[in-house]
């Protein structure tokens, strides 16, 4: 049943005005992360209102005074119009991507008390995802892509769970990568565990298919590599990721 107070013409005219410009929160777990670090959040529609503010009494009872002012329930066939892939937990909403000005300024502070991630023209989707989630996990200063991806692509911010609000996302080229020094993953490079990784480093990581640019890799003040078994290729990025930042933690770098 929708809410009484609250009819579906006006958030369904307001998602129609805004999804080209906003970010698309595809279900809950983005929706409640983005409240939680203060998105604005213009719009938030579900599937079953009375269902989503349990799963917030549940797992979010920070943010369900929020999420009970901004839901308001809608048909299933309105919902499946305004969702590419409808999510489990039947919720949507649209954000306001941050200001790329204000980013660029974070990444670039001097001082930075934790690392910048950057991936090197990277290909999949879900992959930048699950490493905008660990580098808000593990606090890092933000997540820089190069190359064609979009970093904030829905399926990215799905793979993040709306946790792009917890860091600084952009997309940026070499030249303009945020100063600080550079150490990139390689197998070549030196061994992570004799290391102890700088606060204010800028962690480049390779594409899944073809390593580090040669862009990139002439930018480089160190190669590090992680352990590995012999025979064995590679990682995948977001373990990768989270291995360099774990040990990262694990030597000294700032609490997240």
């Amino acid at each position: 049943m929708t809410d009484p107070a609250r009819g579906t013409a006006a958030p369904l005219s307001t998602w129609h005005r805004l999804a080209d410009a906003s970010v698309l929160l595809d279900g809950f777990h983005a929706l409640k992360h983005a409240v939680r670090f203060h998105a604005h959040v213009p719009v938030a529609v579900t599937t079953d209102r009375r269902a989503a503010l349990a799963l917030a009494d549940e797992l979010a009872p920070d943010v369900r005074v929020t999420l009970e002012t901004l839901l308001t329930e809608i048909p299933e066939d309105a919902y499946r119009s305004l969702v590419p892939r409808p999510h489990p937990t039947g919720v949507a909403a649209l954000a306001e991507r941050p200001s790329r000005e204000a980013n660029l300024e974070t990444l670039a502070r001097p001082g930075r008390s934790a690392p910048v991630i950057v991936l090197d023209n990277p290909r999949n989707l879900g992959n930048t995802g699950a490493v905008i989630r660990l580098a808000a996990g593990f606090g890092a200063t933000g997540v820089v892509t190069t190359g064609t991806l979009d970093p904030w692509h829905p399926t990215v911010v799905r793979g993040g769970a709306g946790l792009h609000f917890a860091t600084a996302v952009e997309r940026l080229t070499v030249a303009e990568l945020p100063p600080g020094p550079l150490f990139a993953l390689d197998p070549e490079g030196e061994d992570i565990r004799g290391l102890k990784l700088p606060d204010d480093a800028v962690l480049a990581f390779g594409s899944e298919r073809t390593g580090l640019s040669a862009e990139l890799r002439a930018r480089t003040d160190h190669l590090v590599a992680l352990p590995m078994r012999p025979q064995v290729s590679s990682y995948n990025l977001a373990t990768s990721v989270a291995m360099t930042l774990y040990h990262w933690s694990a030597t000294g770098g700032a609490p997240a």
